[in-house]
Order: structure tokens, then sequence, then C-alpha cells
């Protein structure tokens, strides 16, 4: 840490010895942390502040050690640290572990590990601290506060020594790797055929392997190997695939490829003729033009335009008023002109019924004998 920079030396190099013993015993680890005199670490004429401060910094710590990936026994290890530090520390009150949500489940699928390989005393030890609350369970797995942004991005340098191997495959040397696994196979091979009724080739009964289990082992491992690298180096493996991908297009262009690129262009252009309306013409009708000139498809109307089609525009109810002030302005010069009604061609029976109405007929003189 910043403010005692010998303290996560003092912790690996415990570790790291603990590591070299090959045991997960904590009585191992106790007899190292008698030799090193751990339990001195707290002592000091530092003052009450300072103390607490120290103590949270040494726990906070160690707690990255005791989650993945590092190994199962620097993981043991560092719980046998916390809880020596934690047994170990002058603050009263003492101070707890500080524990994320997010990193419980983590701890509690440990601690099934302990007792399904029957670690108990690396159990009995994890239960003691949950029995003594020495955990603090928060959000985050740093304190937060006011300007403390940078403070966080400052993490502690994972040592490589202690890391868990996620690929133990490139652990082995490929060349001899194969050699001696071929010979194991050989030699497996004789032993059945010395061990059957005709020496020179196994009963079947017992020929329970086949004979190219080394080749198909081989393109196993490479083909894992080359998995790996496609993942570690993806924009390698995308362009590999882009120029294979180019080479076989090249080659033969399959007649299904060949129809769904046409497909796809003829959507396009259609989806890229749509006419585009405002706002205050969405209500009209919208038509679509059709890649073949002169054709219906693609037009639609909306419900909307369709009952505009049947109410009367404004236009046209001023031209039938017009025409009927027309018609009404003929028929009063015709009943004072004429003795006959006047029939305008175009007209309606009611309009020719209010004519006949209107009309009166003179007397006719009676005759006198």
């Amino acid at each position: 840490m910043s403010g005692w920079p010998g303290l996560q030396a003092d912790c690996e190099a415990l570790l790291r010895r603990f590591q070299e013993s090959e045991s997960v015993r904590f009585e191992d680890f106790a007899s190292l942390w008698r030799e090193q005199r751990f339990h001195t670490i707290f002592y000091g004429k530092i003052r009450t502040p300072e103390q607490i401060k120290f103590t949270k910094e040494a726990l906070a710590l160690l707690w990255p050690y005791f989650l993945p990936p590092y190994t199962f026994q620097i993981r043991v290890g560092a719980l046998y640290l916390l809880y020596g530090f934690y047994n170990t520390q002058l603050c009263q009150p003492k101070q707890k572990i500080r524990v994320a949500l997010k990193d419980w489940f983590e701890v509690c699928k440990f601690q099934q590990e302990l007792l399904n390989a029957q670690h108990y005393d690396a159990a009995y030890i994890f239960r003691k601290l949950r029995i003594d609350k020495a955990f603090y369970f928060t959000a985050m797995p740093k304190f937060l506060s006011f300007r403390t942004k940078k403070k966080m991005n400052n993490s502690v340098e994972m040592t490589g020594e202690f890391r868990d191997p996620t690929d133990r495959v490139s652990m082995l040397s490929p060349a001899e790797f194969l050699e001696e696994t071929r010979n194991v196979h050989e030699h497996y091979q004789k032993m059945k055929c010395l061990i059957s009724t005709n020496q020179s080739e196994p009963d079947r009964a017992i020929d329970m392997i086949k004979d190219d289990f080394l080749a198909g082992f081989k393109n196993i491992v490479l083909e894992y190997r080359q998995w790996q690298k496609n993942k570690m180096y993806p924009s390698l493996a995308a362009m590999h695939e882009e120029v294979r991908n180019e080479e076989e297009g090249s080659s033969q262009d399959s007649e299904g490829a060949g129809r769904a690129r046409v497909l796809a262009d003829i959507k396009s252009r259609s989806y890229s003729t749509v006419a585009q309306t405002s706002k205050s013409r969405r209500h009209r009708q919208i038509k679509l033009e059709s890649s073949e000139s002169g054709s219906d498809h693609g037009k639609t109307t909306s419900p909307r335009a369709k009952k505009a089609r049947k109410t009367p525009q404004p236009t046209q109810r001023t031209e039938n008023v017009q025409k009927r002030g027309l018609l009404q302005s003929i028929r009063e010069q015709s009943a004072k002109n004429l003795s006959m009604p006047v029939i305008v061609e175009g007209e309606s029976e009611e309009e020719d019924h209010s004519s006949d109405e209107d009309y009166v007929p003179t007397k006719k003189k009676k005759r006198t004998r």
C-alpha cells in the first residue's frame, strides 16, 4: 500500500513459503507464522487513528488473494492470514473484513470445495470467522467518498506465480508429450497381444482403443491451439475467414447465394423509393413508386382518405349554391314574361314541383249564348 510499502512484500513472502511447503494444513502455516513473528506486525508506537487505518489496509490487501484467479493453496494461505490478522489486531472494537456482495458467491463456492476435499481445518477457520462476525458486507469492494476516483484505480498488482493457470494444455510440450503418449500406446498394444490367444493381434474382448488414437489426439490438441490463437487475436482470425470466403466465392458461387443477393437488392431499392410526406399530409393517400412504370402496385389508401372522398368538398358546395341561385332567378323572370312554366334541363324533380306551384293560370271568360 502507499502508506506502508513493505506490508505487501511481507505478506507475499509468507504466502510464497506456504506455497513451497505444498500443504494446506493450518499447522504448517502456523509454524511459518511463528517463525517470521507475524504476530508483532501490529506492534509499534502509533496512534489509534493510524492503527485503525493500518488494520483496514492490511485486511483489504489480503482479501484479493482469497478470490480467483489465485491457486487453491494461495487462497487457503490468504484465509489463514486473514484469520491471523483479525485475531491479533489491537483495535477495539475490531476492524472487520470488507466483503463485496458480488464476491460472496465465490467465497461460498470455495467453502464447498474445502468440504468436498475434506480440508476440515481450513473449513473450520472460515466458519470461525463467520461466527465471530468478522465479515462486513458492502455493495462495493472499496469505500466510496467524494473525489476518490483516482485512489480507487490504484489496484494491487497480481503476482504471476500465485495465479491459477487457466490454460493447462499450453503447459504441455507437444513434441515430448506426443512422443511419450505414442510409447505408452505401443506398450499397451503389445501387452494386449501377449495375453491374447493369437499373439499377433489382441482379442476383440480387450481391444477397446482404436489404432488411430494417437493421430486423433494430436488433431484435438492442434485444433485447441488454433482456437486459442483465434481467441487471442480475433482480428487475424476474421481476416483469414474473409480471405477463405472470398476464395470459396470466386471458385464456386451457389445458386442460393445469388438468389439471396438479388432479393436483398430488390428490397433495398423498394424501401429506398418510399415518398416522404409531411406531417400535415399524413391523412392523404400514400403512393409508392413501383419498379415498373404505369403499374398500380404499391398504392395504399388510408381509411381517412376514403372518408374524405364521400364528403363533398367546399368548392362543390359553392358551385351548387351558385347553380341554385341562377335557376331561381331564371324561374322568376319566366314567371313574369311567359304564361307557361319554363323547365330547365338538369333541374331536379323537386325544383319542377316548386315551379308549378308558383305559376298562377289566368281565368278564362265565359261564353254568352
